[in-house]
C-alpha cells in the first residue's frame, strides 16, 4: 500500500516554477503526520533537506533554498505541498516527500530545469 503518493514534477525551463504536492494516506494516525517534508536528492549527492513544516505552521528550510521555495499543507488533506519558484538548473533532483516520524518516504518525483 502506497502511503505518500507525490506528483507535480516536471521538466521547466531556469527562471519557471513548479508545485509538488504529496498525500498522505488516510490511515496514517495524525500523530505521525506532525511534521511533513521534502529533501531531493541529485545524481551522485546525497540526500539534502529542502524544508519541512509541521501542524502547527512551523517552516524549516534548508540552506539550498534561499527564499525561492515555500512549504504549505493542507491538514484536512494530510497533504504538503512545496512551491518553487525561480528555479535554478542546480535544482534539477529526485524530490521525496518524508515524514520523519515513521521513516517513511515517498517514491520520488523527479524535477529537472534546464539552462
Amino acid at each position: 500500500q502506497v502511503q505518500l503518493v507525490e506528483s507535480g514534477g516536471g521538466l521547466v525551463q531556469a527562471g519557471g516554477s513548479l508545485r509538488l504536492s504529496c498525500a498522505a494516506a488516510r490511515n496514517i494516525a495524525k500523530i505521525y503526520i506532525n511534521t511533513m517534508g521534502w529533501y531531493r536528492q541529485a545524481p551522485g549527492k546525497q540526500r539534502e533537506l529542502v524544508a519541512t513544516m509541521d501542524s502547527f505552521g512551523n517552516r524549516n528550510y534548508g540552506d539550498i533554498i534561499e527564499g525561492r521555495f515555500t512549504i504549505s499543507r493542507d491538514n484536512a488533506k494530510n497533504t504538503v505541498y512545496l512551491q518553487m519558484n525561480s528555479l535554478k538548473p542546480e535544482d534539477t533532483a529526485v524530490y521525496y516527500c518524508n515524514l520523519p516520524q515513521l521513516n517513511l518516504w515517498g517514491q520520488g518525483t523527479q524535477v529537472t530545469v534546464s539552462s
